[in-house]
């Protein structure tokens, strides 16, 4: 199982200052962080991997923590990232064994996600991908077979779960 989390609400970008990568998550996004690790701690994940930027590094963090593991830092998860490599990289960890968490933004998620359903990959939900959602991709014998969206209400990490 692969699990690909879009990143935890940090505030309203227009109103940052500085690089746009450094843009830490809001305290919103901290408790929203918290969520998810309580959703995906007892799933095994082997492997964290996450883009560079900070809010993204921060919303895996609890879950990192949670099971021990470090966070692995991968462009191919950036924010303007193509989705061919994105995609290269999830077929990587499907054929690896094991479970991964993988942290990414809005703008890459849709795109693999897109790209997976063109090559027949059935994707419930397709265009759906709030912040700090959860898209569980299942893995047959070392290929994406299926996509599940999580909302971020069904695992307590919603507008109206955290304060």
């Amino acid at each position: 199982m692969l699990y690909l989390v879009r990143h935890a609400s940090a505030g309203d970008r227009h109103a940052w200052h500085g690089d746009d990568s450094q843009r830490p998550l809001d305290a919103k996004g901290h408790a929203q962080a918290a969520a998810i690790a309580r959703a995906l701690e007892n799933s095994g994940p082997g492997r964290v991997l996450s883009s560079p930027a900070v809010r993204c590094v921060q919303t895996v963090e609890p879950i990192a923590a949670a099971t021990g593991l470090e966070i692995e830092l991968a462009d191919e998860l950036s924010e303007g990232a193509h989705g061919m490599r994105t995609e290269a990289l999830l077929g990587e960890l499907a054929g690896g064994n094991g479970v991964a968490v993988l942290c990414s933004h809005g703008d890459v998620i849709p795109e693999v996600l897109w790209r997976l359903a063109y090559r027949g990959v059935d994707v419930d939900g397709l265009g759906r991908c709030k912040k700090a959602s959860i898209w569980e991709l299942h893995v047959r014998d070392g290929v994406v077979t299926h996509g599940a969206y999580r909302a971020p209400r069904t695992f307590g990490a919603g507008a109206n779960d955290v304060a």
